[in-house]
């Protein structure tokens, strides 16, 4: 599958919305640079996310081979710690959909660091190609039934609902939903799968990271 054309133009209104809710939240956002608690614990992305994080792993194997080696690196580890008890496909990394396995998720690596996290930095280090997720957490947003507003615990101490929701990041979901219609995938996966190096047929996984470090 390739990234759709039109995934930039979502990554741009996603983007651009975020910075009006961090203008009209102003101190109430606690997001900062080396605040990484919503780093930690794994999460679901969709295919267009891994899509993205995959393109974003190409262009910084060119631009930053080193960095890029190192977040392989980190996801290689963070899989094989967590493969036998992966809730889905270890092999491949797309999560199951069963009640079991959904249950199993809930509980899967709640206290993980994401392999994206840089540790010396603080930062994420595929920051232009991050999941949805990612760029959404923080501001107030509609969740589950779209009438609750839900927003990052560390955010808004102090502020009234009202203040909460005057702050709003609205999302084009239906922009995001068009995209995956056109990828024709309704399967979900982790971060750290997304950023692994492809394999290479009779090539093993730690020659590949030793050839990308060099």
């Amino acid at each position: 599958m390739q990234l759709p054309a039109e995934d930039s133009r979502l990554v741009r209104i996603v983007d651009a919305t975020l910075a009006e809710a961090a203008r009209d939240a102003g101190a109430w956002l606690a997001c900062r640079p080396g605040c990484t608690q919503c780093c930690h614990g794994v999460f679901a992305i969709n295919a267009l996310d891994a899509l993205r994080l995959r393109a974003g792993m190409e262009a910084l194997r060119t631009s930053d081979p080193a960095r890029a080696a190192a977040v392989e690196g980190r996801a290689e580890a963070w899989i094989a710690a967590r493969q036998a008890d992966f809730p889905g496909d270890a092999q491949t990394g797309w999560l199951g959909e069963s009640e079991p396995e959904r249950e199993r998720f809930e509980k899967f690596a709640n206290e993980a660091a994401c392999p994206a996290l840089n540790p010396a930095t603080g930062l994420c280090d595929v920051y232009a190609w991050r999941p949805m997720t990612c760029r959404v957490f923080g501001p107030p947003v509609r969740v589950e039934d779209g009438h609750a507003l839900g927003h990052c615990e560390l955010c808004f101490e102090g502020a009234s609902p009202d203040q909460v929701a005057a702050c709003e990041m609205p999302l084009p979901h239906a922009l995001e939903n068009r995209l995956l219609a056109e990828l024709g995938t309704t399967g979900s996966t982790v971060v750290a799968y997304a950023l692994r190096l492809p394999q290479q047929s009779g090539v093993s996984r730690r020659e590949e990271l030793d050839a990308a470090a060099r």
